[in-house]
C-alpha cells in the first residue's frame, strides 16, 4: 500500500498496487489517469458512491444485488457472483473481433483485386469482361464461403490481449493481395484470348467460372481461382506461417462460449467494443 500526494498522476500508477479509503471523486481520478496511460479500464462496484467511477471506466461492472444507481451506470450487470463469466466473455469477444477482421480482409482484398482486373481488362477489350449478373453471382458464392468464418479458430496470441481496429493493416493487406489476385486473372485472360480465341460470351464465361458455355476448359477456369483463393484464405486466417496455421486448425480446444442473453450476465450497452 502506498500513499503520496501525487498518487493520481498517470506516471505514478505503475508503482501503486492498492488504494484505500478513497472518495468517489478520487476513484474517478484514478480511472482517468489509468486510461491516460492507454489502458482499457474496468471497474466493479455496487454502491451509490461507485456510480461516477462506473461511468468513467471503459467497462463498468455491477451485480444484480447492487443499488439501482450503480446498475444504471454499469455497462454489464452480473446475475451470478462469478468473475470467470467476465473472463469467458472477454475471450469470446476477442475471438469474434478477430474473425470479423478476417471477413473484412477477405472482402476488401477480393473486391479490390476484381475491380483492378476489370479495369485493366477494359483497356484492351472491346467488350465488358463480365456482366453485372455474373458479378452478383460471384459475390453471392463468395459470401456463402465466408459464412464459415464465425466458427473459425483464432490464434492463441490474439486472445491474450485486446485487439483494435487497424485501418492501415486492412489497407496494406488489400493493396498487397488484390494485385496478386489480379495476376491469376491476367493469366486467365491470356489463356482465353490466345489459346481459346474466345469471343465475348466465352471470355465472360471463363473468367466468371460459370458453365454457360461447354467449350470453355474447366481446368483453365477453376485451377487458378482455386489456388489463389486457397492461398489468400490461408494468409487471412492466421499471421503465422502456413505450417503453424495448419497445426492450429487441427488442434481444437474446448471453449465455453458466452452468448447474448446468457443466464449468467446481461449486457447493458451493445455499443461497447470488445475488451
Amino acid at each position: 500500500m502506498m500513499f503520496c500526494a501525487s498518487w493520481t498522476r498517470a506516471e505514478a500508477l505503475p508503482r501503486i498496487t492498492v488504494f484505500a479509503r478513497v472518495t468517489p471523486e478520487q476513484k474517478s481520478r484514478v480511472i482517468k489517469a489509468q486510461r491516460a496511460l492507454g489502458s482499457t479500464v474496468g471497474f466493479l462496484g455496487d454502491g451509490v458512491n461507485d456510480a461516477v467511477a462506473l461511468h468513467d471506466a471503459d467497462v463498468g461492472i455491477s451485480v444484480e444485488s447492487a443499488t439501482d444507481v450503480a446498475k444504471d451506470a454499469a455497462d454489464i450487470v452480473l446475475l451470478d457472483k462469478d468473475l470467470r463469466i467476465l473472463a469467458t466473455g472477454v475471450g469470446e469477444g476477442r475471438r469474434i473481433f478477430a474473425n470479423t477482421i478476417k471477413y473484412v480482409l477477405m472482402g476488401t482484398s477480393s473486391n479490390f483485386g476484381n475491380m483492378f482486373s476489370a479495369g485493366a481488362a477494359s483497356l484492351f477489350l472491346s467488350f465488358l469482361p463480365m456482366l453485372p449478373t455474373q458479378i452478383l453471382l460471384n459475390n453471392l458464392l463468395y459470401d456463402v464461403s465466408e459464412m464459415t468464418i464465425p466458427t473459425d479458430n483464432v490464434d492463441a496470441e490474439q486472445l491474450q490481449r485486446p485487439n483494435h481496429w487497424d485501418t492501415g493493416l486492412i489497407r496494406r493487406f488489400m493493396v498487397f493481395f488484390g494485385p496478386i489476385s489480379s495476376i491469376f486473372d491476367f493469366a486467365t485472360f491470356a489463356i482465353m484470348l490466345w489459346v481459346f480465341n474466345a469471343d465475348a460470351a466465352l471470355f465472360r464465361s471463363g473468367w466468371s467460372s460459370s458453365r454457360s458455355r461447354p467449350r470453355a476448359s474447366s481446368s483453365s477456369r477453376f485451377a487458378p481461382g482455386a489456388f489463389r483463393s486457397s492461398a489468400a484464405a490461408r494468409a487471412r486466417r492466421s499471421s503465422r506461417p502456413c505450417s503453424w496455421s495448419r497445426s492450429a486448425s487441427r488442434c481444437r480446444s474446448r471453449r465455453s462460449h458466452t452468448r447474448s442473453g446468457s443466464p449468467h450476465c446481461r449486457r447493458r450497452s451493445s455499443a461497447q467494443s470488445p475488451a
